[in-house]
């Protein structure tokens, strides 16, 4: 948890953030996320309750008041509202309003049901908006192999290897970067630690081997420090890569590709993995889930739209499709 949040976080909510860091097993980012989340609602609380001089700007106002007291005067009213004050004053789109819910849901039932700090739990009827599913942005067979093709300079074996990795294994930026050399196993697997640090086993096929190969034998072994020796990839500066290069090189082989500002990212190239996983592998979606390391079915089966091309062919084998009208 970062020091500034625990600086000025009141007891009550920061008690909730270190138990879903260290008992839920949640990663820094989504703590930090419960945290923006409630501190835009306790300031839209404190607000709306004249408890804050008039004139205070919204992204001034302490929240180090908050207390249980404050919280159990808190209601579904409250809630909604608070809903309603983002989407009117805030702007919030329906994504970012739907996750704001899903923290409050969180918090208060830590408070009612996980500590018992509460008799009843204000959010347990809330209800989130209902976010438009949209399919992920992926590139295509073609665009992946234009993009892998596209790679070139001093270090086009590293740069193929990063490539090849996210458009087979479907792996997050944080996981790429944090690959070891020991992560690699002799039987042609690879050890990923994921969200909630989930260790997850991921097969390597022919492609990830042979660029892998490729790699090793020039990758930098001096003047590293002690702290990165074991890094799989490395950096011009002869350090463990980080996420900021890995997203620089990305940019540059899709838009030297003819691919740039298309919304492609690192990310991308994971839905992209998982979509041509999908839709010419013939992968069941439970092992799709295992492969991507998500919590639940729910968040892998986003990967189960079907191209338009394959909607086309669909139409085309009805039996009554070059049926015509009799005169």
């Amino acid at each position: 948890m970062k020091l500034e949040i625990l600086q000025t976080c009141p007891p009550i909510i920061r008690d909730f953030l270190t138990y879903n860091e260290t008992i839920r097993g949640k990663s820094g980012l989504s703590v930090e996320g419960y945290f923006l989340d409630l501190q835009s609602f306790f300031r839209y609380l404190l607000m709306v309750r004249a408890l804050v001089p008039k004139d205070t700007e919204f992204e001034n106002i302490d929240i180090s008041s908050v207390d249980l007291e404050l919280i159990k005067t808190v209601t579904i009213s409250d809630l909604y509202g608070f809903l309603v004050y983002c989407k009117n004053e805030r702007g919030n789109n329906t994504a970012t309003r739907a996750r704001k819910t899903s923290t409050l849901r969180i918090f208060f039932k830590y408070l009612s049901s996980q500590t018992h700090q509460l008799e009843t739990d204000p959010a347990q009827m809330l209800e989130a908006p209902k976010v438009k599913q949209s399919l992920p942005k992926h590139l295509t067979l073609e665009d992946s192999l234009e993009l892998l093709n596209s790679v070139d300079g001093p270090y086009k074996e590293r740069d193929y290897c990063i490539l090849t990795l996210f458009l087979n294994c479907g792996l997050r930026l944080a996981e790429l970067c944090a690959l070891n050399l020991s992560s690699i196993s002799s039987d042609g697997t690879l050890t990923v630690i994921g969200k909630g640090n989930k260790e997850r086993i991921v097969y390597l096929n022919s492609a990830c081997l042979d660029a892998i190969n490729a790699y090793l034998p020039l990758r930098p072994n001096d003047s590293i420090p002690i702290t990165d020796k074991n890094a799989l990839f490395i950096s011009r500066n002869k350090r463990r890569i980080s996420p900021k290069t890995v997203q620089h090189i990305v940019k540059t082989y899709l838009e030297k590709s003819g691919l740039g500002g298309q919304g492609f990212s690192t990310h991308k190239l994971r839905h992209t993995a998982a979509t041509l996983m999908y839709q010419h592998g013939d992968v069941d979606i439970r092992v799709l889930k295992d492969i991507l390391g998500h919590a639940n079915l729910g968040t892998t089966q986003i990967y189960t739209h079907v191209s338009n091309k394959q909607i086309k062919h669909a139409v085309e084998q009805n039996p009554l499709s070059n049926v015509k009208q009799k005169k």
